[in-house]
C-alpha cells in the first residue's frame, strides 16, 4: 500500500512535489489524516527516498517514526519526541471552542487537547512574563554598572563639583579598586639595602649648628594673667610670639604644644616604657577610625631594635578592643601585635583630625628620648624594614629630614583649592589661612624655588630627632594649632620662614607608594564644619558646634595686617585626581 505525500515549503531541499512512499498505518480525526510512514521499509536506492529519510531525525514520535499531518489547504507537519512537543506553522482550524483529547491505547499515541484560542495566548503570557524578568534584570545590572562607573569617573574628573563627590577613603573606591576600575596607586622600586642584618647604624648624632639650646613653653600665659579661659594644649600664642619663634638662634624657646594641664597626657607606665625608645615607629588612631595593621617584612633586629608606638585616644581604644584582640603585658601594658598601645587622655581639641596631629608631628615630645623615628598614618601598613627606610632616607644621603612629595600638588594654593572641593575643612576658613601665608610673602611654588615641592605627603615622616628638626616640627604644629588642622598647607610655609637653616630630602611619591599599603578607614570622616560655605554660618545660634572652641583660634584672633585687600593667586587644577 502507497500513498502520495505532498511535502510542504519547509522542506526545499526535495525536488518532486510528490514522493510515494509505503504507508504503515493511517489514524483519522474530524480535523486531520495522519499517515505514518515506515522510514524502514523505504527504498534505499532512491534518491529521493534517501531526500526524506535525512529529516527523520526531526520529527520522531515515541512509538511511531514520524508523522504526516494532511488538513486539507492546510498542509503541516507534526513533530514529537519525549521531551516537546512544538508546532512548526499553526494550523488554521475552525472555531470550536470544544475540547477534545484522543488516545490511540493499541499503539501508545496521546493527543493534549488544547484550546484553539486559550493555548497561544498562555504561550504568549508565558513568554512575555519570562522576557519582562530578563529585561528587568539587564535593566537593573546596567543601573549598577553605570553608578560604580560614575564614581570612578568623578574620582578623576576635572570638573569640581564631580570631583567632590569622589571619597578615596570610602567603601565604594575600595571595591572599584579591587575591580581594577580606578587606577591604582602609582609605584615605583625603592632603592633600598638587601639585608637590615648588615646595615651600619651612624655612631654619632648629627650636630646641630644654628640651634643650640630649645626649651618649651609650659604655662598658657593667657591664663595667668587672669583670663577666664582654661589652659589651651597649644597655649593662647600671640602673633607676635609666632612671628618672633621664625627667627632660629641659639637658644630658644617657643609654643610646642603640651601646656600644662592642656590635655593630652599619656599613663606614667607608658611615660615608663617610652623612655627605653630610641628607635620609634609610630603611629596613631584616634575618634576609632582604624584599627592596628599590623607591619610585615621586619627583620628580627629591626624588632628588638625599634619600639612600634600606636597612639589612641580613649574612643579609639574602647573601638579597637571590640574588634581585634588585645592582650596585656606584666606592667599592665596593652599591645595589638607588634604594636603598644599608647593612651592619651583627655584629646586637647574638638576636632579628632586636629587630635591626629599632635602624635604626628610632636613625635619627639610624646617620645624625647628617641633619637629616630618613623611615622605612618594609621591607615597604612609597613611593609619595609624600617632600618632599611632609616638607612635609604637619611643615613645614605646625610640626611636628617625625609618626607614624600604629594603626587598632584607642588603649591599650597593648589592643595588649598583641592581641600576646598573636597570639603576637607571650612572653605572661608581655608581662604583666610592662604589670604595670611600670601600676605607675608608665600608665593606659588614655581621651578625658581629651591625646593622640589611645597607641598609633601603627610602620611609618612622620617627624621632624626636633632634640635633643628625639633623646632620645625614645633613651628609646623603651631600653624596646624592656631590655624586650620590642614598640615600639608603649613609645611611648605614655616619652610619658608625657616629659609635654607632647614634641610630636608623630600623623596618621589612614588616610593612612597612601594613602602606601604593604604588601608580605607573603617567608617567615614565628616563633621559639620567641613561644610561650612560662608563666615556667616558662624554667626547666630546655628554656629553651635561649628566653631571649634580650642583649636584654631587664630583665624578669629584679629590679625595685624589687612587682609581684606588680598587678592590669592589664581589657581590651575594641575591633575585630574588633585
Amino acid at each position: 500500500m502507497y500513498t502520495t505525500v505532498v511535502h510542504p515549503r519547509s522542506f526545499p531541499s526535495i525536488d518532486s512535489p510528490q514522493i510515494k512512499i509505503p504507508v504503515e498505518g493511517v489514524f483519522s480525526t474530524k480535523c486531520l489524516l495522519v499517515t505514518y510512514v515506515n522510514f524502514d521499509s523505504l527504498d534505499e536506492d532512491g534518491l529521493k527516498h534517501r531526500d526524506l529519510k535525512k529529516y527523520q531525525h526531526l520529527f520522531v514520535f515515541p512509538q511511531l517514526p514520524v508523522a504526516w499531518v494532511n488538513v486539507g489547504k492546510c498542509k503541516t507537519l507534526i513533530m514529537e519526541n519525549d521531551v516537546q512537543r512544538s508546532l512548526s506553522l499553526r494550523v488554521s482550524r475552525r472555531a470550536d471552542r470544544n475540547q477534545r483529547e484522543t488516545k490511540d491505547t493499541e499503539d501508545g499515541l496521546f493527543y493534549v487537547e488544547r484550546s484553539s484560542q486559550d493555548y497561544p495566548m498562555k504561550i504568549i503570557w508565558k513568554k512575555g512574563f519570562i522576557r519582562l524578568v530578563l529585561v528587568g534584570g539587564i535593566i537593573w545590572m546596567l543601573l549598577i554598572l553605570s553608578a560604580l562607573l560614575f564614581h570612578a569617573w568623578s574620582c578623576q574628573s576635572s570638573v569640581s563639583f564631580f570631583s567632590a563627590l569622589c571619597n578615596k577613603d570610602g567603601k565604594v573606591f575600595g571595591m572599584l579598586n579591587t575591580m581594577g576600575l580606578v587606577q591604582p596607586p602609582h609605584r615605583c622600586s625603592v632603592p633600598i639595602a638587601d639585608d637590615p642584618e648588615k646595615i651600619v647604624i651612624p655612631n654619632r648624632r648629627t650636630l646641630d649648628t644654628v640651634v643650640q639650646n630649645l626649651s618649651y613653653i609650659m604655662e598658657d600665659n593667657l591664663v595667668n594673667n587672669g583670663s577666664d579661659s582654661s589652659p589651651l594644649f597649644g597655649g593662647h600664642q600671640s602673633w607676635a610670639q609666632r612671628e618672633k619663634s621664625f627667627k632660629p638662634k641659639p637658644n630658644m624657646k617657643v609654643h610646642c604644644g603640651f601646656i600644662r594641664n592642656g590635655g593630652a597626657e599619656m599613663d606614667p607606665k607608658d611615660i615608663k616604657y617610652a623612655t627605653k625608645c630610641k628607635f620609634v615607629v609610630a603611629s596613631g588612631i584616634f575618634d576609632g577610625y582604624d584599627t592596628p595593621h599590623q607591619p610585615s617584612n621586619i627583620s628580627r633586629r629591626s624588632q628588638n631594635l625599634f619600639c612600634f608606638l600606636m597612639v589612641v585616644d580613649e574612643v579609639s581604644l574602647d573601638f579597637i578592643k571590640r574588634n581585634v584582640s588585645v592582650r596585656k603585658d606584666n606592667d599592665g601594658g596593652q599591645w595589638v601585635g607588634i604594636w603598644r598601645l599608647i593612651l592619651l587622655k583627655h584629646p586637647p581639641y574638638d576636632e579628632p583630625r586636629r587630635n591626629g596631629k599632635v602624635p604626628k608631628i610632636l613625635t619627639h615630645r610624646l617620645f624625647p628620648q628617641a633619637h629616630y623615628s618613623v611615622w605612618i598614618d594609621g591607615k597604612m601598613e609597613l611593609i619595609v624594614d624600617p632600618l632599611l627606610i632609616l638607612e635609604r632616607y637619611l643615613w645614605r644621603g646625610k640626611h636628617t629630614f625625609a618626607i614624600a612629595q604629594h603626587k598632584h600638588h607642588r603649591s599650597i594654593y593648589e592643595e588649598a583649592d583641592s581641600n576646598k572641593r573636597r570639603k576637607r575643612y571650612a572653605r572661608p576658613l581655608i581662604d583666610l589661612h592662604m589670604k595670611i601665608y600670601y600676605y607675608e610673602g608665600m608665593e606659588p611654588w614655581s621651578p625658581k624655588k629651591n625646593t622640589i615641592s611645597d607641598v609633601p605627603e603627610g602620611a609618612i615622616i622620617i627624621r632624626e630627632h636633632t634640635l633643628m628638626n625639633n623646632l620645625f616640627s614645633c613651628l609646623w604644629f603651631n600653624e596646624v594649632n592656631l590655624l586650620t588642622p590642614r598640615d600639608q598647607l603649613s609645611f611648605g610655609y614655616v619652610f619658608y620662614r625657616l629659609g635654607n637653616l632647614f634641610k630636608f630630602f623630600m623623596f618621589p611619591n612614588c616610593e612612597y607608594n612601594s613602602l606601604f599599603v593604604l588601608h580605607p578607614h573603617t567608617r567615614e570622616h565628616s563633621s559639620k564644619i567641613e561644610w561650612v560655605k560662608s563666615l556667616n554660618e558662624f554667626k547666630g545660634n546655628n554656629s553651635i558646634g561649628l566653631k571649634e572652641t580650642r583649636g584654631g583660634l587664630g583665624l578669629w584672633t584679629p590679625y595685624p595686617g589687612k587682609l581684606d585687600s588680598v587678592v590669592l593667586p589664581p589657581v590651575a587644577r594641575t591633575s585630574k585626581a588633585g
